[in-house]
């Protein structure tokens, strides 16, 4: 990678700016509950500022045909209402807005997040299980002073995510599909409670980490800590009847205990036990059968309850951003190593793609975080190189969309994935129309940036070479090169890419200049 890749286009000016505390603000919204954090980031700490949790059941609302109901999405909505005074002098690109499993799983969750988006004015992503799993791991890090090697695992409403990790570190991530709400539906449908019921549960959980079980099991931890609500309310219930030694800890016996008492409840309209929150009654026997299957697989006698979980995830992961600690950065690193990328060709492109982005992105309106995926992607072009010489540009794209990439939501990644492909011959109008329309301006722009700095490097030289006189006016780009009698390899290219620039709609200029006789 570059020297800079990580670095921010737009550095803060002066060591005043870089130390000053930075209002952060994230949202998850999780297929339970929704969760806003404010904080201030200072000397690598988090100083809450607001803290508010909803219980919106999102995954319930999920019909047989993965449909997100008008009353969920009305549910959803009304919350972020609550939420947005909270956000008020909030800069953009200090506030993180993140989707987990439902809306992974919903059909209409562009829909929802059209809506969301326009209620409060900025962009949601939808983030993968595994870097759910990664933001996870990063907040319960920061929450335990203590060293050595730790099991995280954090049951949602929809999945459950599995962390091993060793200081700030990961060594296996793993989202698994299996969460309190879903598993009240497919399990407790009408309310009742019974042992059979309850086994059925446990037995889905133990096949659905089924295929974490050894791998993880070799791996080995010395600390069991889970994070978020089933976890705490587990505890807070132990406590409440002396089933645990310590407060925060979750014991075999305690647990054995706790679904004893559940079962006497019968039905889930009658659960209600000493410590637990009524709003969480009707969802926690389905998050205890998960929790009992996991102390069962991997033979646990006790975990821990840590306070950090994702949206404490989300807040350090966005204050390492744009440093050289920035997870994206690294991500891309690791996938040029493993697919042999030419590191000097990347290089040599994207040094031309910075002096194109600077010398028109004030006329195009581009934003220094734009600047930044213009980069990554002049990095990891060729990544279809690995696959296939034809058509690699399609193999590129396929992999930055579907690789495990740290730090990349999903429609960060399909971003990228769209600059891979677009990168070469004929402009892919049919996924440039497929990504988001408040998107599509901005990312034709980027795309066409890509195509003239691959195009200016075709000769693959040792350093990049200088850039002939490009203008901009509007959407139009103008190149100027010096005349010449007999067509060059960039007269050449320049005349094709025009051709495909016409094709798709936009406009590419070519004029000569007569070369001055001195």
């Amino acid at each position: 990678m570059p020297k800079d890749i990580s670095l921010p286009i737009d550095a803060p000016a002066t060591e005043a700016e870089r130390d000053a505390p930075q209002r952060l603000a994230a949202i998850d919204l999780g297929s339970n509950s929704f969760h806003l954090l404010v904080a201030n980031y200072h000397n690598e700490r988090l100083q809450v500022v607001a803290r508010l949790g909803e219980k919106v059941q999102l995954a319930a609302g999920l019909d047989e045909d993965g449909q997100l109901n008008e009353a969920a999405i009305q549910r959803a909505l009304d919350c972020l209402g609550r939420f947005a005074p909270f956000l008020t002098g909030i800069t953009q690109q200090n506030l993180r807005i993140v989707g987990t499993n439902a809306l992974r799983d919903a059909h209409n969750s562009q829909d929802f997040i059209e809506r969301a988006e326009a209620q409060l004015g900025h962009a949601i992503e939808i983030i993968a299980g595994r870097e759910e799993a990664r933001l996870i791991y990063l907040g319960a890090a920061h929450a335990l002073a203590e060293s050595g090697r730790r099991l995280i695992v954090d049951i949602g409403g929809g999945s459950t995510e599995f962390i091993i990790g060793e200081a700030f570190e990961p060594k296996a991530l793993e989202s698994l599909r299996m969460g309190c709400v879903t598993f009240r539906q497919r399990f407790f449908p009408d309310g009742e409670l019974s042992e059979k019921r309850m086994r059925r549960a446990e037995l889905a959980a133990l096949s659905e980490l089924a295929n974490i079980q050894r791998p993880y099991q070799r791996l080995g931890w010395d600390d069991p800590v889970g994070s978020s609500g089933t976890i705490k309310a587990t505890a807070s219930v132990l406590y409440a009847y002396g089933d645990t030694p310590h407060e925060g800890v979750i014991t075999r016996d305690g647990l054995k205990k706790l679904r004893e008492r559940l079962l006497k409840c019968k039905n889930l309209d009658k659960v209600e036990l000493n410590g637990l929150k009524s709003d969480r009654a009707k969802v926690f026997p389905a998050g205890i059968a998960i929790l009992g299957a996991i102390f069962e697989a991997f033979d646990l006698t006790q975990m821990r309850y840590a306070d950090g979980a994702l949206r404490e995830g989300v807040l350090y992961d966005m204050a390492g951003r744009n440093t050289a600690e920035d997870s994206r950065s690294k991500s891309l690193e690791s996938l040029q190593r493993t697919y042999d990328v030419d590191t000097r060709q990347g290089q040599n492109v994207a040094d031309t793609g910075e002096r194109l982005f600077h010398q028109v992105r004030h006329e195009w309106s581009l934003s220094a975080e734009q600047g930044r995926y213009l980069q990554w992607a002049c990095h990891v072009h060729e990544i279809g190189l690995a696959i296939s010489h034809s058509q690699f540009h399609r193999h590129g794209a396929y992999l930055l969309e579907h690789s495990d990439l740290a730090g990349f939501s999903r429609p960060e990644q399909r971003l990228l994935a769209f600059l891979a492909r677009a990168h070469r011959r004929k402009f892919p109008l049919k996924e440039w129309q497929a990504l988001p329309k408040a998107q599509q301006e901005q990312s034709a722009k980027l795309a066409r940036l890509l195509r003239l700095a691959v195009l200016l490097n075709h000769s693959r030289p040792e350093s990049a070479p200088p850039l002939p006189d490009i203008t901009v006016k509007g959407d139009q780009l103008t190149i100027t090169l010096p005349e010449s009698d007999e067509p060059t390899l960039l007269s050449t290219d320049l005349e094709q890419e025009q051709a495909y620039m016409d094709a798709a709609g936009f406009k590419l200029n070519i004029d000569e200049q007569p070369v001055t006789q001195s």
